[in-house]
């Protein structure tokens, strides 16, 4: 992986997230990625680069707002310090980015400064989101349970950017139903997007942070699984959804102490119900219907009273906002000392204890 390799030398150089994109002009520099980089090299710069069997030219400069360099009195231990303006600068990429937490999400990385990869099988939703943003949103179509297609959005990364700093794994599904009666098809979707998946992006975008890692070995990045209450408590008559959220919680815990190697943070958001996000509200198959017709709240006698029964059980009485969420991805990417986590953010609704 060349471009992985370049950027996380210009990392290293610069001490600030850079974006490599393929150009066709003149290089003003040339050299091989294991030489290193020329010492008198300056960004924005045109760069032929080789290395690996490969060779390239891009365009390497830092973004607009990413003035948030590695603190010189904390490099002796280790890990790069992100200050304010968490994310400005940097690359990130969200699958199920074009609706429900994953807009919100896409949405507030943007304004904070970062390029965001909008990952989503509703590529023209993904479209549509981007136009919307401008510059630094690109879509990309992706089907999380599927491995080629997650490679290809991989690729797709590297040849844009050069590589990224920040993973959401945000895409999930929900199929509510009584162990009794669901059918063995609902049960294994929900195991292939909300288990299977992040397995299989960990993998191809864990790889090009590693390909970082060995040119830039103090700066960190972040990988945040958008998990669930549900990963944290049983749900009743959602089995399949839960079960798929406890192992997500299980493999967050599990890669982290695997990754911890390359400097790369594994953690995960454990939201509590977005009530107003399709999931929940989506007049068809949205939770709301699903559990008003399987009867999973007694007495409901319509969708209302299903949505009136959730907010009660939330002390704060509502349901999870986006902004609530982002509170905790830009802590735990601002943090540097915590890996392997599932942060609760229920309103109360799930309280921790050992």
């Amino acid at each position: 992986m060349l471009l992985p390799q370049l950027r996380g030398a210009l990392i290293e150089r610069f001490g600030l997230p850079v974006i490599v994109e393929p150009s066709e002009d003149e290089p003003t520099a040339t050299f091989t990625v294991e030489d290193g980089l020329p010492e008198g090299l300056t960004l924005p710069a045109i760069i032929k680069v080789a290395g690996d069997g490969e060779e390239q030219v891009v365009r390497a400069d830092v973004l607009a707002g990413a003035l948030h360099a590695i603190d010189p009195r904390l490099k002796e231990a280790g890990w790069a310090v992100r200050r304010s303006g968490v994310v400005a600068g940097r690359v990130a990429l969200v699958t199920g980015g074009a609706q429900g937490f994953g807009e919100e999400i896409v949405r507030a990385l943007h304004a904070s400064g970062a390029w965001v990869f909008i990952a989503d099988l509703n590529l023209d939703g993904a479209e549509k989101l981007a136009a919307e943003l401008g510059q630094r949103a690109t879509p990309v179509k992706v089907n999380v349970a599927d491995e080629e297609s997650v490679e290809q959005m991989a690729r797709t990364v590297v040849e844009t950017t050069g590589g990224l700093d920040l993973v959401v794994s945000n895409a999930g599904i929900a199929r509510a139903g009584s162990v009794l009666e669901q059918s063995l098809a609902e049960f294994e979707l929900s195991t292939d997007v909300n288990y299977v998946a992040f397995f299989l992006v960990t993998k191809h975008l864990g790889r090009i942070l590693r390909e970082q890692h060995r040119f830039a070995p103090e700066w960190s990045t972040d990988i945040i699984q958008i998990n669930s209450k549900s990963g944290l408590e049983g749900s009743n008559r959602n089995g399949a959804y839960a079960g798929s959220k406890f192992g997500g919680i299980g493999l967050v815990q599990s890669f982290a102490l695997e990754l911890v190697d390359y400097r790369i943070k594994v953690n995960a958001i454990c939201p509590g119900n977005f009530l107003d996000g399709p999931l929940w509200s989506d007049p068809v198959k949205g939770l709301f219907v699903q559990y008003w017709r399987s009867g999973k709240v007694p007495g409901a006698q319509s969708v209302e009273d299903v949505r009136r029964h959730y907010e009660s059980k939330v002390p704060m009485r509502r349901g999870t906002f986006g902004a609530d969420v982002m509170k905790a991805v830009y802590y735990l990417v601002e943090q540097e000392y915590e890996t392997g986590q599932a942060v609760p953010v229920t309103g109360g609704q799930v309280m921790l204890s050992s």
